[in-house]
């Protein structure tokens, strides 16, 4: 029993390795849209989701990342896809710390960061009503079963940070099952 745990967490850890490569900046091609792109600050407004447009960034070699962009499409927002040359400067030039990273980021026409597999109906419930000095929300890492990150019947509970304008967060939600999501 303990080889067959062993070659389980192996082949996890080969997965999430491959997945996490796939999206990394390095992969970087011809089709980069901009080396860098301005940084706006985010502005304390409310917002429709509706019809609202997503700058997002990525890598071109990232299937996830075009999965999580039909999920958010599907839900209203209209998404323009850029391929920086160095997607994690381009995060942590826009404010976003290290620990908060995912292989995208979608930056609202408000100024808000989405980092990572973020659902939509929290995104645009965020809109709605901005909290205070917030940056944006953030899923760190990329938990499986999380829009875009859809395999099999395959679910990790995973938080939505809420990441604030200092680099502080809190707990924004919690998702438990999939439902919680759409």
């Amino acid at each position: 029993m303990t080889f067959y745990r062993t070659a389980l967490a192996t082949i996890f850890l080969t997965t999430s390795a491959a997945l996490l490569s796939a999206c990394s900046d390095s992969q970087a091609t011809a089709e980069t849209a901009s080396k860098s792109a301005p940084v706006e600050q985010p502005r304390q407004e409310t917002a429709d989701a509706t019809g609202t447009e997503l700058r997002v960034y990525k890598s071109p070699t990232c299937g996830c990342c075009g999965d999580w962009i039909e999920h958010a499409d599907a839900a209203g927002f209209h998404s323009a896809v850029h391929h920086p040359d160095n997607l994690t400067q381009l995060k942590l030039d826009m404010g976003l710390p290290g620990q908060y990273h995912s292989c995208h980021t979608a930056v609202s026409e408000q100024g808000y960061l989405f980092e990572g597999h973020v659902p939509a109906k929290l995104m645009q419930r965020f809109l709605q009503q901005p909290p205070a000095d917030a940056l944006g929300l953030a899923v760190p890492g990329m938990p499986m079963g999380s829009p875009g990150m859809e395999v099999d019947n395959r679910f990790d509970p995973y938080q939505v940070l809420l990441i604030k304008n200092d680099g502080s967060y809190e707990v924004y939600a919690t998702i438990e099952q999939p439902s919680q999501q759409y």
